[in-house]
């Protein structure tokens, strides 16, 4: 009767310790997937943020010194443009309601959609979507907007 007793003792603490690895590897995978959508949520958001202020400088800050989103004369703006994004140049203004249409930051799969709206009164109100991936088919998309009005 004593001979199955160490073997039965090695079964208990060999099935205990597999238990408690399972649920350390299963807690681990959960919070690799947690990291991973605020890793792209992050993206969205900075990319949202950049398309802000891009729309915020062509607003405010453009060279000409009037807004390129001036609902009286439409102007050629450009952001992120560089040798990788030779396509972020857009025709905006001329009209009370403007799209610079996706901004894309290359080498990354982020982008961004800003709409500008110049009210009758003189309002203006930005409104910036970010995306951490451009391809809409893609089941991990996140989009985030940041929204700015004056």
């Amino acid at each position: 009767m004593k001979k199955g007793f160490t073997l039965f003792i090695a079964m208990i603490v060999t099935g205990t310790l597999l238990l408690i690895s399972t649920a350390i590897v299963g807690l681990a995978v959960k919070q690799a997937f947690i990291s991973a959508s605020g890793r792209e949520s992050q993206q969205a958001f900075y990319a949202a943020d950049t398309g802000m202020e891009c729309a915020l400088y062509w607003d405010v800050k453009n060279p000409t010194g009037i807004s390129a989103f001036a609902t009286s004369t439409g102007s050629t703006i450009f952001c992120n443009k560089d040798a990788s994004n030779q396509s972020n140049q857009w025709v905006v203004g001329g009209s009370s309601v403007s799209t610079i249409n996706r901004i894309n930051f290359l080498p990354d799969p982020a982008c961004a959609i800003v709409t500008v709206t110049k009210a009758v009164n003189g309002n203006t109100t930005i409104e910036s979507l970010g995306y951490n991936s451009c391809d809409s088919g893609n089941p991990r998309r996140v989009e985030r907007a940041v929204r700015a009005s004056y």
